[in-house]
């Protein structure tokens, strides 16, 4: 009896031991598995995963009346170029009534249609063609300040009594961190400014004429999700939210490091989504790695999409450098945030390149490469460049630039002009040497309108003047950098696994080959990109990819790996997109 007794015991503990080893097991496997990967049902309500999204200036993209000025009856004429080239959302800037010191950054009134682009119902007449093209509709949300033309900033610097004065930050005293902390550093020279009819000084992060909004005010805080309400009502599908830091930023007096009510992006987002469960915010937030669950949510309570500002700067030096390894740790070290979020990858947007946070060893050789000279230079971190010129105008180039665009982890974002490889303009100030006027065709003022004076200056001389560079003759040329971006994105469209899928880094033989590989459901992808000028021959290491067989998606070849030591050629410049079959 009492052996069985002790034989009974031992079972039962040996059972239970088993049970606690597997029980860790899986979870630690579990843990160890980036989350994600989203199922096939959840598709349709995460539509930015596997979006392609196309980033425009009404002003500059097409003028219907002729008067030098896009406007929204120009771009519904060319919402079937978009549809033609497989964009499918849309992200506009400002077009808001503003000063246009800051390019319309500056609003002066937050629910209406600058009267030279249009009105409201042409902007809703451009949401249902747009709809009509099985697109979305993402709009700039400029929370984080105002112009101080805007009827807000004037009663409140008017009258201190009016409620209007603590929509915005002020200080008796010269705060002693006036000239701490510009966001446009070498350009603006203070954050705090005097005014003098309020005899104060008022905070803004940006440029004087741009004060900042007090967002610890309960006042502002409800007119933000007010302007919110008013474009969702319009029929839109999402936001791409202006400097997000410095919206939730606690605005002080000394230092420049300052607190963040993250408060602010959990209420909005809950907001928005009362309004629409699948609309999104889509986050300008250049912050390191450590700080993307702040901004994320540990729960996905807050963006549903950032750019990846950080792996941008690093993939720049790849370009630059022919080095993956740094581009490598940096998608890794941004490789973990709630499967419900996405991360929006981009190689040229309508602000500068921003290399900040790039050693100053390494930003110098990326300046070499792309920017030698100091006008192509800007707030002492970036370079004012578009990626055409940048590339040296060399095709197979910028093909792996784009190759590599629709192949990394997440959504891909292209600004307009760049599918066509346009140039820059570097005698307009700041950031306006990239946001000149569209190059449709060799028309007169390439197409962009009939005006004998433009907006702005279309680029008309030289390399990438439009008589060359322009849609139409890109559309005629089989070989040209338009139909080569519209494959990548018929790439991008066959490849769901990229948006909705995990990745992994796959080590090769080379420092100058970058391998990724996704998987989702039951299908993988494998991805490889020379980042060298010089044609290489590249092993992978990995075990599991003997008796496979990889099908090319450029021209649906089949490649059947015999042994786990398979050699892949690539050119200089050279890209392979394959679907392994199993």
């Amino acid at each position: 009896m009492k052996k069985t007794l002790v034989f009974a015991v031992v079972v039962i503990v040996i059972i239970a031991l088993g049970a606690f080893l597997w029980y860790k097991k899986k979870t630690t496997d579990q843990a160890t598995i980036p989350p994600h990967a989203i199922p096939k049902d959840s598709t349709s309500f995460y539509w930015f995963k596997n979006s392609i999204i196309y980033n425009l200036d009404v002003k500059v993209f097409k003028d219907s009346d002729g008067n030098g000025m896009g406007d929204f009856k120009g771009l519904i004429q060319k919402l079937p170029y978009l549809d033609s080239l497989g964009i499918t959302a849309i992200w506009l800037a400002p077009f808001q009534p503003s000063q246009g010191k800051d390019d319309g950054y500056d609003i002066t009134d937050y629910y209406a249609v600058d009267p030279r682009l249009g009105t409201l119902d042409d902007f809703k007449t451009f949401v249902q063609e747009v709809k009509k093209h099985h697109m979305q509709v993402i709009i700039d949300l400029v929370l984080n300040h105002t112009s101080n033309e805007h009827p807000w900033f004037q009663q409140a610097r008017a009258y201190p009594s009016s409620p209007y004065f603590n929509w915005y930050s002020w200080s008796t005293d010269r705060p002693s961190n006036q000239n701490k902390g510009m966001a446009f550093e070498g350009v603006q020279h203070e954050i705090w400014t005097f005014d003098t009819l309020a005899k104060k000084y008022y905070y803004h992060r940006f440029y004087n004429f741009e004060p900042d909004l007090n967002t610890q005010n309960p006042a502002v805080q409800t007119e933000c999700l007010k302007i919110i309400k008013h474009w969702v009502s319009m029929g839109i599908d999402g936001f791409r939210e202006d400097a997000v830091p410095f919206f939730i930023e606690v605005p002080q007096k000394k230092g420049k490091i300052f607190d963040h009510q993250f408060g602010l992006l959990s209420q909005t987002h809950n907001f928005l989504k009362s309004l629409k469960p699948d609309a999104i915010i889509l986050g300008e937030a250049n912050v390191m790695p450590k700080e993307n669950e702040d901004f994320f949510g540990k729960n996905h309570e807050g963006l549903q999409m950032m750019f990846n500002f950080y792996a941008n700067q690093y993939l720049f030096y790849a370009l630059a450098t022919g080095e993956v390894e740094p581009l490598i740790k940096a998608l890794q070290a941004t490789g973990k945030y709630p499967k419900e979020c996405q991360w929006g990858q981009f190689l040229r947007n309508h602000d500068e390149i921003d290399l900040g946070r790039l050693s100053d060893e390494d930003r110098e050789k990326v300046y070499l490469k792309f920017g030698p000279d100091d006008n192509m230079h800007l707030y002492n971190r970036g370079i004012r460049r578009r990626l055409a010129p940048m590339l040296g105008n060399d095709l197979q180039f910028l093909k792996l630039a784009y190759s590599l665009l629709y192949s990394l982890p997440n959504t891909p974002v292209i600004r307009y002009g760049e599918e066509i490889g346009m140039g820059d303009d570097l005698t307009l100030n700041e950031r306006l040497s990239v946001r000149t006027p569209m190059q449709w065709s060799a028309d007169s003022n390439a197409g962009f309108s009939t005006a004998t004076r433009t907006i702005r200056p279309v680029i008309d001389t030289g390399l990438y003047g439009y008589p060359h560079v322009n849609v139409e003759n890109e559309k005629a040329d089989p070989a040209s950098l338009l139909n080569a971006i519209k494959q990548f994105i018929r790439f991008r469209k066959a490849c769901p696994e990229i948006g909705f899928g995990d990745w992994e880094i796959v080590p090769t033989s080379s420092p100058n080959i970058l391998a990724i590989r996704y998987r989702w459901q039951q299908t993988t992808l494998l991805v490889l990109h020379n980042v060298s000028k010089k044609a290489q021959a590249v092993t992978l290491s990995t075990n599991d990819l003997a008796g496979k067989d990889l099908v090319d998606l450029a021209d649906s070849s089949h490649l059947t790996i015999t042994d786990n030591k398979h050699p892949f050629m690539l050119d200089a410049y050279g890209y392979k997109w394959y679907h392994i079959r199993h």
